[in-house]
């Protein structure tokens, strides 16, 4: 259920080591009670950072109280940031669930920014509000990046795949993102069989990809939602440690 991944280029050499630890498409799932295994999970990996890239909540079977078991949990362990998914948004209850989530001390990037500092050196961790909600994205993205400095690292939050040309467009260095569900059913030497707005045979569904100088991580998220299972495709948390190129 942990996929660990490295990332290695332009990392400042005062984030060598650093963990971020994705969470993605929980779609009100329960693991365990008060979701200990989930979150023991991510204890033993003691990530720098949290990152959630959506669907905490799903609009077929909305429940806050699930989302924020998990979420008041996280928050006890490093800090969390997060980025609104589809299913916020189609569930009539996003205005909520953002109050209870900055209330619990997440930081709520819906098209904003903030800035981590570490050793002395700094990153821009950039959130794109999910696009049903967001038709310019690629024109707020843009406008985050002119307000920062030219030469930081960036880290994107953002729910949708299908948009890495836009990512890449835009020179983020590192986006994470979920939605695909790792394709749902997944084969072998075919990988995953169909992605929401991918379609079949969607060409993002799980693991790294990069472009000129952009990596996407696509996590295969934790729950599921209209179509709930699951085929050679297991839940995941995604760990992506960033490496400092002269330190590999």
């Amino acid at each position: 259920m942990l996929t660990q991944l490295t990332y290695s280029q332009n990392v400042p050499e005062g984030f060598d080591g650093y963990k971020i630890l994705q969470v993605s498409d929980l779609h009100n799932k329960s693991f365990g009670q008060n979701q200990e295994r989930l979150l023991n999970k991510i204890r033993t990996a003691e990530p720098d950072i949290i990152v959630i890239t959506g669907d905490l909540i799903d609009r077929n079977r909305t429940d806050l109280e699930v989302a924020m078991t998990f979420v008041e949990g996280a928050v006890t362990l490093a800090p969390v940031y997060y980025v609104s998914g589809n299913h916020e948004h189609q569930s009539g209850c996003f205005d909520e669930l953002a109050e209870k989530l900055t209330s619990a001390g997440v930081i709520v990037l819906e098209n904003g920014k903030s800035m981590v500092e570490r050793n002395g050196d700094t990153i821009e961790i950039l959130g794109l509000a999910d696009k049903r909600v967001n038709p310019y994205y690629a024109q707020v993205l843009s406008t985050l990046i002119k307000g920062g400095n030219e030469a930081s690292f960036r880290v994107l939050l953002s729910h949708r795949p299908e948009l890495f040309e836009t990512y890449v467009e835009s020179g983020v260095n590192l986006a994470f993102t979920g939605h695909a569900h790792g394709g749902q059913i997944r084969l072998p030497l075919i990988g995953g069989i169909f992605a929401p707005n991918q379609g079949f045979f969607p060409a993002y569904t799980s693991g790294i990809y990069e472009e000129e100088n952009t990596a996407m991580v696509v996590s295969r998220g934790l729950g599921g939602s209209s179509f709930p299972f699951r085929i050679f495709n297991r839940p995941e948390v995604v760990m992506v440690t960033l490496k400092h190129e002269n330190k590999i």
